[in-house]
């Protein structure tokens, strides 16, 4: 079992990890497209200082304003952080790297699973390879699968009749069609990322 610590400690060495490679990056791949549509690079690095900028009172009070839409809410603090300069942002996650950001439903995990996805959602449409360890693709798809998921993740229905099996280490889990391959397209998959099926066997 995975504590809370040993989350909030990979969820630290995860933001180092896409400060450095964000900071390794020319300015046409920082205004590049990502997998979250309607996003760069630049908008997603903002995304990921948000959470530790922006508190639940302040995101509460502008979710009003959207009728408590979090998406649109997500989006109001993401364009607005995104304005500021490249190495501010880059600054600031490093910065912040080690803050304990605790969402309600997803807890912990909720953070912890944006490093893990967008980092991939930038560096897959860019080519590149950057990705975190194995082990952490391992804890969140535990998460991803298991019953106490938030729905925001993985909606209800998505992963019904499918045993997922990942093909470049020990994991696998469900019952049903088999879909195997690497276990970051399966997380990517897992999380809505309909590019990474291309990498899957089984998932149609």
């Amino acid at each position: 079992m995975t504590t809370d610590a040993e989350i909030y400690a990979r969820t630290t060495s995860n933001r180092r990890l896409i400060a450095d490679f964000l900071e390794a990056l020319d300015d046409t791949q920082w205004q590049a497209e990502t997998l979250c549509a309607g996003w760069t690079v630049g908008h997603l690095a903002a995304h990921l200082v948000q959470p530790m900028l922006v508190g639940f009172g302040r995101f509460f009070v502008v979710a009003l304003r959207y009728r408590g839409d979090t998406d649109r809410t997500v989006d109001h603090f993401t364009r607005r952080l995104a304005r500021k300069p490249r190495g501010e942002l880059i600054g600031l996650l490093r910065d912040h790297a080690a803050d304990r950001v605790n969402p309600p439903r997803v807890g912990p995990l909720g953070p912890f699973a944006d490093t893990c996805v967008h980092l991939r959602d930038i560096a897959r449409p860019l080519g590149l390879a950057a990705d975190v360890p194995v082990e952490d693709w391992r804890i969140l798809l535990d998460y991803l699968v298991s019953p106490a998921v938030a729905p925001a993740l993985v909606p209800p229905g998505r992963l019904d009749g499918l045993e997922l099996i990942a093909t470049d280490t020990e994991w696998r889990s469900g019952s049903g069609t088999r879909v195997t391959g690497p276990i970051e397209a399966l997380g990517m998959a897992v999380c809505g990322r309909q590019v990474a099926r291309k990498d899957l066997v089984g998932w149609t």
